[in-house]
């Protein structure tokens, strides 16, 4: 088996990723950064987003692991006083593989037929440069709103607990083909109307931005931010890809909400 380690640099972190090494070298498993079977990722949530993007063209064969060095998180639940017991269920294969949704982005462009895509693990939001989003937002190819404001979020199922939820948006279980848009601050009054509810989009629906006024718009992917010009459209989709995690013991997820956000001895 190969395997690839990804740390936050931090002299914790570090120090794990060279006894968890020495570890599985001893158990004659192979490092190999380029094809892995294994990434483990020692640092918090941010450094497994870090570590999912270097492997997406490899998503049907990498599995991932988390282990936090600081708060408990979403994606890295091993504390590191487990680093040898996780290891020892690394080399002797003790673990299953389970998968969790994606959002797949496409973003159209005015003057080219080919679209930039990507994969989202959390979630994806688009803004404008300017003060206000103005953007009509299509359902399966009918027309829903216009929505104006600050932005949008479209969050997978186990992202709905990062920035989905400061939004103000629902928590779902990452068993579900879902996806869920969710507004920044919009505007409502007696001119201006949105739905104002986040909206959970089952894996058969598509979801479509088009610009009303400027063509230009901030689009992040997860902690990546990009600029896009002359944009046409952006569409939002639950992806057929999955994201790949290697499981070792039940961690129900609504355990993992309420020790993260319930909680207070955590």
């Amino acid at each position: 088996m190969k395997f690839f380690i990804i740390s936050r640099t931090d002299d914790l972190s570090n120090d794990l990723m060279a006894k968890a090494r020495a570890y599985l070298e001893d158990f004659d498993m192979a490092w190999d950064e380029e094809s892995p079977d294994v990434v483990l990722s020692i640092g918090g949530d941010g450094t497994l987003l870090h570590a999912f993007h270097k492997y997406k063209d490899q998503l049907d064969t990498v599995a991932f692991v988390g282990i936090h060095t600081g708060h408990l998180g979403f994606y890295a639940d091993w504390k590191p006083i487990e680093i040898e017991k996780l290891v020892l269920s690394i080399a002797k294969k003790e673990y299953e593989v389970i998968e969790y949704p994606l959002v797949e982005v496409s973003v159209h462009y005015q003057n080219s037929e080919k679209p930039a895509v990507y994969l989202a693990l959390n979630e994806s939001t688009v803004k404008s440069p300017e003060v206000t989003l103005v953007m009509d937002v299509f359902l399966n190819e009918s027309h829903f709103e216009r929505f104006r404001g600050d932005g949008l979020c479209m969050s997978t199922p186990s992202g709905s607990t990062a920035y989905n939820k400061a939004l103000g948006g629902a928590i779902i279980h990452p068993s579900l083909q879902a996806m869920q848009l969710t507004e920044m601050a919009s505007i409502n009054n007696r001119v201006f109307r949105t739905v104002g509810s986040p909206l959970v989009l089952p894996a058969h629906h598509r979801c479509v931005l088009r610009p009303v006024k400027a063509p230009d718009f901030m689009v992040t992917i997860d902690h990546i931010q990009l600029l896009h010009k002359d944009v046409k459209s952006i569409e939002y989709r639950v992806a057929d890809e999955k994201v790949r995690f290697a499981r070792f013991r039940a961690f129900p997820f609504w355990k993992r909400v309420h020790d993260s956000f319930i909680d207070s001895e955590k």
